[in-house]
């Protein structure tokens, strides 16, 4: 039985015989790894009420354990700035997120979790944890050991050539 991709570098063998289509057997199956998981994986989220991006910046915040500027939030969760302001907005509006502006710079907010946003995220994030282990579970353990060592290489190297940050 052949994945997706293997159908497609099958089909491109076809079309470029002497091209290296290494990268593709990799970066193609991450890419469509990571689409399939960020569709799955973001189902639980849409039916309590939020979003990927805006969990990854509650998320940020409990873990961070007390204030963030938004562009602290920015550079933890790989958004543009424009993308947290717009979060944190809606965020806030629906009273997950506070505000407090900065007493000597007042140009600086210092974001963090209201009591609803924490209550929200401690019971979502085992949840979230379960649902994603769930997903994993056809592969074996040391398989899923083996393959978080090699994505935690090529990450560091990536953040080496590109950077930690996109936006």
């Amino acid at each position: 039985m052949e994945d997706a991709v293997a159908i497609a570098l099958r089909q491109w063998r076809q079309v470029l015989p002497d091209a290296d289509l290494d990268p593709i057997a990799v970066i193609g199956r991450l890419n469509r790894c990571a689409a399939l998981l960020q569709q799955a994986t973001d189902a639980p989220l849409t039916r309590a009420g939020v979003s990927r991006a805006e969990f990854d910046l509650l998320c940020a915040l409990l873990r961070d354990g007390g204030e963030l500027t938004p562009g602290r939030l920015a550079r933890e969760t790989f958004a543009s700035g424009a993308a947290v302001t717009k979060r944190i907005k809606r965020l806030e509006g629906v009273g997950l997120v506070g505000r407090r502006v900065d007493g000597r710079d007042r140009r600086v907010a210092h974001l963090s979790l209201t009591e609803q946003g924490r209550d929200l995220i401690m019971r979502l994030v085992p949840e979230q944890l379960e649902y994603e282990a769930a997903l994993l579970s056809g592969l074996p353990a040391e398989h899923e050991r083996q393959l978080a060592d090699l994505l935690a290489e090529l990450l560091l190297m990536l953040e080496g050539r590109l950077g930690g940050t996109f936006g």
